[in-house]
């Protein structure tokens, strides 16, 4: 749009002398259009002429005691019903956001909250089946990046990062240590972090939040982990564990459906679970749509159940 073009308009505040303009051309009167708009009839003149000064023409001719509109006057009472349409459609468009009629909610999730965050998003859209939604699933290093450049509106992060951003715990994310169900660890009680330590080790890729965890821990016992192998997904750890390669540490809620049929074993070992938890997370001074903001509210009332898998 040519801004310099309709900056007289905006200059002048015309919005409410176009109102007048307005109920005049339909009325075809001074007064009644006073009457309807509630406003004495010098008033009317007075913003008739201010739109006239603004325009540069004369809107209204009298001829006897009826009022016409001059060429000017029909133009621009074309551009009226123009201007009134476009802002009644906006006003429809604002209304269904406000109400959740429509809008989009694009999240995005670390691999290891690919689960909490599917969940989640199912219980917003069960509330919201109009609202559009979208969900990016990335290792950690790759979501610190798309939260630097805004592409999403909401993140969920294990281990969020902590500068120039707003951070919501929603729940716990016990971090167990686990093995195939047939492993020699599996049936002890009680097992020494430093015995647990001497297993081939299956981790998590470089930057994942899983990984800076378990770092901390071998460094705190003084041990080194035995990396059997480096995986980028908690479903490529699970794949090796049930392939009997090694051990490894993960959230217990995404051990899943392995843990239920009983082909992964959450091992006894000292100071697990690990406390840990999950975050939403978004932009410092970001202003949040109404979607993001209705996503927050859910999953900081149902963050149990959604977390759990039993949200309704």
């Amino acid at each position: 749009m040519e801004q310099s073009r309709i900056r007289r308009f905006v200059k002048h505040g015309t919005l409410p002398q176009l109102t007048v303009f307005d109920a005049i051309a339909r009325l075809g009167s001074f007064t009644r259009a006073g009457e309807e708009l509630h406003l004495a009839q010098p008033t009317v003149s007075t913003q008739i002429k201010k739109l006239s000064d603004t325009v540069g023409v004369a809107l209204f001719e009298q001829l006897g005691k009826r009022i016409y509109l001059t060429d000017a006057g029909r133009h621009l009472l074309v551009a009226c019903d123009r201007v009134f349409g476009a802002l009644s459609d906006a006003d429809k468009t604002l209304e269904a956001l406000r109400g959740l009629r429509t809008g989009r909610l694009a999240l995005a999730a670390s691999t290891t909250a690919n689960g909490v965050a599917s969940r989640a998003l199912a219980a917003f859209t069960r509330r919201h089946p109009t609202v559009e939604v979208s969900l990016q699933v990335h290792n950690r290093a790759v979501l610190i990046e798309r939260l630097a450049r805004n592409e999403d509106d909401l993140y969920i992060f294990a281990n969020p990062p902590s500068e120039e951003v707003t951070v919501q715990r929603i729940g716990p994310n016990p971090l167990v240590a686990i093995a195939r169900v047939d492993h020699a660890l599996a049936n002890q009680v009680s097992i020494p972090f430093t015995r647990f330590a001497q297993e081939p080790f299956l981790m998590r890729e470089p930057g994942s939040g899983t990984r800076m965890v378990v770092e901390r821990m071998f460094e705190r016992h003084r041990c080194t982990p035995k990396a059997q192998m480096v995986l980028s997904t908690n479903e490529a750890v699970k794949e090796a564990i049930l392939a009997g390669a090694g051990v490894s540490i993960m959230g217990r809620d995404s051990i899943g459906l392995a843990a239920a049929r009983r082909e992964i074993a959450i091992l006894d070992v000292d100071e697990f679970p690990v406390v840990s938890h999950w975050y939403v997370v978004y932009a410092g001074g970001k202003q949040l749509s109404v979607a993001a903001r209705a996503f927050l509210d859910l999953v900081r009332v149902e963050a149990k159940p959604i977390i759990a898998g039993r949200s309704r």
